[in-house]
């Protein structure tokens, strides 16, 4: 989804502009532009097609200045990539500009009868018609123009406005997209994340939806749709701006693949004692009385989430012995879910501003299910929306795919398996224990394998030419074998699918040859007969893959002989318990994952295509 920047100040806002634009660029990298209000009062804007550097290449040739301004970073909806395109859009006399994130539903009934109207188009968007609407509204103050303008159009939308007829403004407004606004020394700064101003102030506030900010160099204020004053909670942001950066990585993915163990400790630090077994999760805001009367628990979320929202299933069903469902977003909302009383809703999103997932969660709100967030960013819509949040803490992620965030968010998925598990009484002290002491330990077991990084140049040479892959995994390890390929086919444009291993005999064998590596998740628990079982199952499904000629990349537990006869490419982990092993599985596989991408020559951060935060349907 699109990127927004905007600054208001002191200081000369190209160079805020575009440091935000750039922390943004995981956003959007289809176009970027920006305007600023100058000394005479005229608004300059500078567009370009491509990445970021391109619009940098125009503002080096040309240059522009002015204390306050607005910018944008495109990923395309409506209109091609282009510099026509790209934002910010000016009205017919070139006084108002806009930036957008998000789809305007009826534009072209909107474009249409402003065309009668007698305004002039000059571009294929549907972000244009914001701009010819507060134009045409615009009789004194320009949040008032945006204000009514904004009535007139259906769909979701985050948006920045500046006008030479009403100066040292900047208007800015949300429904569906999130927007976050900065308060500074005496300036102020607006964006569609936390990181494009975390380096100038941590002390931040999210708009909800119906909500209008107009900052000017004297502070912030805050309206609804309507001009009835609001409130916002403010935030400190904890979040060290040097965390965002590379710190020395080729890539953001890479650096974010190698903070897992970081990660993975926050996400743990406070909630579980290690000398007790016990979990604590005060901070949900949920009743301990009201966790014991759950008696049906569905999860939604979409992508990579929706993967850790699968392995979840296992996790809770395991521990706390209540039924699961796990349900894309895009999904659930459109279907008329059946929610029967006493149901919990846990919504996944790292962002927390996925629409899907939002819409998802409202739809289980209005049907009397309570609601519990598991997020990544303090704040957001999903958070504010729900009865209770367990935050990950996994720390900014800016590439597009999706790392750090995958394994926090399993790793909040145990603490509430297991804190369920205890307030319900089906995990004993005694199991309780041994897992979080287990648990205890996955950093320094990540840490191990995150150190064999290099192995992986050589293990690529010949794999990263396929034009196709096969994951396979059983139980717990499928929606790993989901999340491998999802890596894969993100990054490196190769096709790849995960399978359950057992159904390989209702259709999978039919693909493999020599040409098709297939990735085997082969690891087990030997304290569990179930991993056993599992195991010895999986052993089959690389024997049947060898009888095929088909290319078989193993991921097995260290000392794992019988894997390392069959495979012709083996990967180790240190062995754990059944429930953690998917947080070691994952490393390996993103790895990978990013080796291959690496050696076809593909952007890594940004491929193509795809946005960080899909925040319109």
């Amino acid at each position: 989804m699109c990127g927004i920047v905007g600054y208001i100040g002191s200081r000369e806002a190209v160079p805020v502009i575009v440091d935000g634009l750039r922390r943004l660029e995981y956003r959007g990298y289809d176009s970027a532009g920006v305007a600023v209000l100058n000394g005479a009062n005229t608004l300059d804007v500078r567009r370009a097609s491509g990445k970021l550097r391109n619009l940098e290449d125009v503002i080096r040739t040309r240059p522009l200045s002015g204390s306050y301004g607005i910018g944008h970073t495109r990923w395309a909806t409506h209109g091609r990539p282009t510099e026509e395109n790209a934002h910010p859009h000016r009205d017919c006399h070139g006084n108002i500009v806009v930036v957008h994130n998000g789809i305007v539903e009826n534009y072209l009934a909107l474009r249409k009868q402003l065309t009668a109207e007698g305004h002039l188009f000059k571009t294929e968007t549907d972000t244009e018609v914001i701009a010819h609407l507060v134009e045409k509204y615009l009789d004194g103050k320009l949040e008032d123009a945006v204000r009514r303008a904004l009535k007139n159009i259906h769909g979701v939308f985050a948006i920045s406005v500046i006008s030479s007829s009403d100066p040292h403004k900047i208007v800015a407004a949300r429904c569906g997209p999130p927007v976050v606004v900065g308060l500074g020394q005496q300036e102020f700064f607006v964006a569609s994340d936390v990181p494009a101003i975390l380096s100038h102030t941590r002390d931040m506030f999210f708009l909800n939806d119906g909500d209008v900010a107009v900052l000017t160099p004297q502070g912030v204020a805050l309206t609804d749709f309507d001009g009835k004053a609001v409130r916002r909670q403010l935030s400190h942001i904890l979040w060290d701006p040097v965390m965002a950066e590379k710190g020395g990585y080729k890539h953001f993915m890479l650096k974010e693949i190698f903070e897992q163990p970081r990660a993975i400790k926050d996400t743990l630090l406070g909630r579980v004692g290690l000398e007790s077994g016990r979990v604590f999760l005060d901070e949900v805001e949920i009743p301990e009385a009201d966790f014991r009367k759950f008696e049906q628990i569905k999860i939604v979320a979409c992508g990579t989430s929706w993967h850790a929202g699968l392995t979840g299933k296992f996790i809770i069903e395991r521990l706390a012995r209540i039924p699961v469902e796990v349900d894309y977003g895009s999904e659930f909302r459109y279907r008329d879910p059946i929610i029967p009383p006493n149901t919990l809703t846990i919504v996944i999103s790292q962002s927390g501003e996925t629409a899907d997932t939002l819409a998802a969660q409202r739809e289980a709100k209005s049907k009397g299910s309570r609601t519990l967030a598991i997020c990544n960013v303090v704040g957001s819509m999903i958070t504010r929306e729900a009865a209770g949040t367990l935050l990950t803490h996994a720390g900014p992620e800016i590439g597009v795919a999706s790392t750090k965030a995958f394994t926090s968010q399993i790793t909040a998925l145990l603490v509430l398996g297991m804190y369920l598990g205890q307030v319900r009484g089906t995990l004993s002290p005694e199991d309780s224990s041994k897992l979080v002491d287990e648990l205890a330990h996955i950093p320094s077991k990540l840490e191990k394998i995150l150190a064999e990084n290099d192995k992986y140049d050589e293990l690529v040479k010949d794999l990263f030419r396929a034009q196709d892959f096969l994951y396979l995994g059983r139980g717990i390890h499928f929606p790993i074998a989901l999340e491998g390929a999802l890596k894969l086919k993100e990054i490196s444009y190769i096709h790849a699918e995960g399978y359950p291993a057992g159904e390989m005999k209702h259709g999978p064998n039919a693909l493999i040859d020599e040409n098709l590596p297939v990735v085997v998740l082969a690891t087990r628990d030997p304290e569990s007969e179930e991993s056993q079982v599992h195991y010895e199952k999986t052993l089959s499904n690389i024997q049947e893959v060898k009888a095929r000629s088909g290319r078989v990349v193993a991921i097995a537990c260290e000392g794992d002989e019988e894997v390392a006869k069959m495979a012709d490419h083996l990967i180790t982990i240190p062995v754990t318990r059944e429930l953690l092993l998917p947080l070691l599985e994952m490393i390996p596989l993103q790895l990978l994952a990013y080796h291959i991408a690496v050696r076809r020559g593909c952007d890594v951060d940004q491929p193509r295509n795809l946005a960080k935060s899909v925040t319109v349907e």
